[in-house]
């Protein structure tokens, strides 16, 4: 709410009813003074907050809150009569509960008459603990807003609800209108109208074009107001700059959803981008999701439907798999693939420069979607990776997710995506892929490897394979390829060059009977002197295939895909049914696939544990601390070592003893104090970053010695007025290990875990997570790094307390989840002995965050620096 939105108050309080006035007001208010317009729109956002929604211009519905004291505010809201009902107060709700605690408040009251049941139920239903109290005849409910796991919960719903409902109606059009519809051959009009019609699309296909009568034998309308009855989508293809205007027709139309064909947008350079954002802007106001712009299109598979609204002329089988992707011409590709494959979609989206409807849209719809039982993902940006995890690590427990991410090792984002680069490492995104359950590919060529046998077979129970075959060769090349990827061959069967179909059924009813088997690698190469070899072997395959409980890959012929021999019939009409043997033209191809499903697997049968409590400690203390250190320093600085000690110890993180010292009689007392067997270091902050004077000594037992080692040390330090120093003791032999985290604006918190050393560095061998963990995360971390028998007794030494280290992590990735405002905390030197770990130092940075990643309570629109938000 702006001063300058005195004029919309004025006409939306006109449109609402005197009974919706009187709930709000508990008297009749006909109208609204000059002192009570004054009052509704001049506000500090601070201490009087109000949001307004708006849709095409019009105001549709006001909430508010006033602190009443410190903490605590009365909350309120107005929603016009014909827009009640539809989940709009909720909405509300969440965005002031997330703007109150950005600013201190803690409670929100709200009185309510006892009739307006509507109203209470959107309080009572927000999740949060309500209590009320009856007075006067007005109920008083008041209620924390903490996010608490049911109001969460309530949120994720709702969310989850609205976008599956938008997407849903791209995929079910009764009627599809197309904007740009053009006579001349070779153009992406005609081929739209095109590729509509010979797709058989079920419902009714108009054509826009002013200057036709008719095309493709259809009556041509001028513009889509002129289109009798109602249009659901609209297929935009006209010049760039004509598309808001094509925005505006189709929203007075009430045109549910637009894909934007047309170029000339973000992918363009500056012009573009700004004119993109506009787009974007204005077909949010008035309440359009928009798929595109410079987008190939969408396709719909369903017999029902029948939906080839894009510009490629495939028209995929019916199958199990959901496709996003974003290029245009890839998504050409990938249908021709898929097609080729005989692995068949149910729906596909090319959504090119993803200005609005992005892959996270689609993970809300395919959760939901019965036909869909495999997501495939080709991304090329994330632009929310934070809500991305969320929702994918919900819907990989349901259905497999499949993913290729283009510039992976870059991290490189796309002229046309308006969307940040991702700041934190490669191998951290790829964390967040494993964490969620993704399954995370090279290329698409592994991705079909994969999609074809998660659409096709039942997944593994284990990582237990059994290879049978006729090519003694092709069987060692696959035994040593499922050697390579984790897998464990138990059973191998070689049945000779001149085997029989019926020494194939043997040997394969024989390793699925296998208990010590989870899943068959099957070879065929077509003997030479043995007639019909080939149709008989792959009746036998589809048989077993059909039947069995375990996964069977083959390589059949050097074919690619599920080859017509090796297909079972599928009632839903599907190019191959469920019990299809994939094959694959390379056995290495065949066992990487069965290695990539097998990791999916594992994934989905472990035990969902929520993240550990690790005790309340202090938190508060540490918020307190970081806001005051911000408070005092609005760029940020680095935490001194007294800062430090208590904002670890807030967690249960407990420094080693130190002293910080500034003098040589400083130093002398502190090992004194610690009874000596200490260690003198520089820990300035530009010593850091100098091996040459990252000079310790050790075992300083005496005055004389700490007088040597000062003098030594100060002999070194360039900058002593910048130095610092500290007395430590001792600590008990360990392993060295190092933990850090760092706290990406667009990505989120990350942490990362290694053996200390210069080889760690070198290698690369550390392990990634995106907290909070859950016990099993921290446990992984802590065995995934190939440095781990270090921890764990190598060539005799003392196992380390390994259930402490990964307490110790798990803190760590608390307190960097907690406060988003630690830029970057490090350990650099934790021993892990057998007796516990010891923490040596550490290194905290704080900085200002925009944004407290506050994906889950409110939705702002995306920005890029210097970018402004549209008219």
């Amino acid at each position: 709410m702006q001063p300058e939105d005195r004029e919309l108050l004025v006409d939306f309080y006109a449109r609402v009813s005197d009974q919706s006035k009187y709930y709000r007001f508990f008297s009749p208010m006909p109208e609204l003074s000059e002192r009570d317009l004054d009052r509704f729109t001049t506000v500090d956002h601070r201490d009087r907050v109000a949001l307004i929604l708006l849709v095409a211009g019009h105001m549709i519905a006001v909430g508010r809150y006033d602190v009443i004291r410190p903490g605590y505010a009365e909350v309120a809201f107005l929603v016009e009569d014909r827009h009640q009902g539809r989940g709009i107060g909720q909405l509300l709700l969440e965005h002031l509960a997330q703007a109150g605690r950005e600013r201190g408040v803690e409670e929100f009251v709200a009185e309510v008459l006892p009739d307006n049941q509507a109203m209470i139920h959107t309080f009572k239903d927000a999740g949060y603990q309500v209590k009320s109290a009856f007075e006067d005849g007005v109920m008083e409910l008041v209620f924390r807003i903490d996010p608490t796991d049911t109001a969460i919960g309530v949120m994720e719903q709702r969310e989850h609800r609205a976008e599956y409902a938008s997407i849903e109606r791209f995929f079910s059009p009764r009627s599809v209108a197309i904007i740009g519809a053009s006579r001349r051959q070779d153009t992406i009009g005609q081929a739209l109208v095109r590729h509509l019609v010979l797709g058989n699309f079920t419902g009714r296909i108009h054509v826009v074009n002013p200057s036709a009568d008719s095309v493709s034998g259809m009556p041509a309308w001028k513009s889509v107001g002129e289109i009798p009855g109602e249009v659901d989508v609209a297929i935009v293809a006209v010049p760039a700059e004509s598309v808001q205007d094509v925005v505006l027709d189709c929203a007075a139309k009430g045109v549910h959803g637009l894909v934007v064909i047309s170029s000339g947008f973000a992918e363009t350079g500056e012009e573009g981008r700004m004119r993109q954002r506009r787009l974007v802007g204005l077909s949010r106001s008035y309440g359009l999701r928009l798929i595109g712009p410079n987008a190939l299109g969408i396709i719909n598979t369903d017999p029902d439907v029948q939906l080839n609204a894009s510009l490629s002329s495939v028209m995929p089988p019916r199958g199990r798999a959901g496709f996003f992707c974003q290029s245009g011409a890839l998504g050409s590709a990938i249908l021709e693939k898929v097609q080729n494959r005989g692995l068949g979609l149910t729906t596909f989206v090319s959504a090119g420069n993803r200005a609005d409807v992005s892959g996270n849209d689609l993970l809300q719809y395919w959760e939901e979607d019965d036909a869909t039982e495999v997501v495939l993902l080709y991304l090329e940006s994330i632009g929310n990776p934070r809500k991305f995890s969320r929702i994918a690590r919900r819907v990989s427990r349901r259905k497999p997710i499949v993913a290729v991410r283009s510039g992976r090792s870059s991290q490189g984002v796309p002229m046309g995506h308006a969307v940040r680069k991702i700041g934190a490492p490669p191998e951290a995104v790829d964390a967040m892929f494993r964490q969620a359950g993704i399954i995370q590919v090279e290329s698409l060529e592994e991705m079909f490897d994969v999609a074809q046998l998660l659409a096709h077979q039942p997944l593994p129970r284990g990582r237990r394979v059994a290879i049978v075959g006729n090519s003694d060769a092709l069987g060692l090349l696959a035994a040593d390829a499922a050697n390579s990827v984790g897998l464990v061959v138990n059973r191998q069967e070689a049945l000779g060059a001149d085997a029989l179909a019926e020494d194939f059924e043997d040997a394969l009813d024989a390793a699925i009977d296998d208990p010590e088997v989870d899943a068959v690698v099957a070879i065929f190469i077509p003997p030479l002197n043995v007639a019909g070899a080939r149709e008989q072997v792959a009746n036998v395959l589809a048989a077993v295939g059909e039947q069995s409980d375990k996964p069977i890959v083959s390589t059949f012929l050097g074919t690619e895909g599920v080859p017509e021999l090796l297909r079972v019939p599928d009632v839903a009409g599907s190019s191959a049914g469920r019990g299809s043997v994939p094959s694959y033209p390379a056995v290495e191809a065949a066992v990487r696939a069965m290695a990539h499903v097998v990791e999916y697997a594992v994934w989905v049968r472990q035990p969902q544990t929520a993240v550990a409590e690790l005790g309340s400690h202090d938190r508060d203390d540490a918020r307190h601390l970081v806001n005051e250190l911000l408070m005092n320093h609005p760029e940020g600085r680095d935490l001194d070592f007294v800062e430090q000690h208590r904002l670890l110890a807030a967690y249960g993180i407990n420094l080693w003893d130190t002293y910080a010292v500034e003098t040589l009689d400083e130093a002398t007392t502190a090992g004194e104090a610690l009874g000596w067997d200490v260690v003198l270091k520089a820990t300035a902050d530009h010593l850091r970053d100098r091996p040459d004077l990252a000079h310790v000594w050790r075992n300083i037992d005496s005055a004389d010695e700490m007088a040597d080692a000062w003098s030594s040390l100060n002999t070194l330090i360039t900058d002593p007025d910048k130095a610092g120093f500290v007395v430590q003791r001792n600590a008990a032999p360990g392993v060295p290990v190092t933990i850090s985290t760092m706290e990406d604006p667009l990505f989120g918190p990350v942490l990362s875990f290694g053996v200390g050393g210069p080889l760690t560095e070198l290698l690369g061998d550390r392990a990634f997570r995106i907290p909070p963990l859950a016990d099993h995360d921290a446990q992984d971390m802590v065995r995934e790094i190939r440095a781990s028998p270090l921890l764990f007794g190598y060539r005799g030494s003392e196992i380390v307390d390994v259930a402490e280290l990964e307490q110790l992590v798990r803190r760590v990735s608390q307190l960097q989840h907690d406060l988003p405002q630690v830029r970057s905390l490090q350990l650099p030197l934790v021993l892990a002995g057998a007796e516990g770990v010891t923490v040596l130092g550490a290194q905290v940075r704080v900085e200002p965050v925009k944004d407290p990643r506050s994906d889950w309570f409110v939705r702002r629109l995306s920005t890029m620096p210097g970018d402004t938000l549209p008219d």
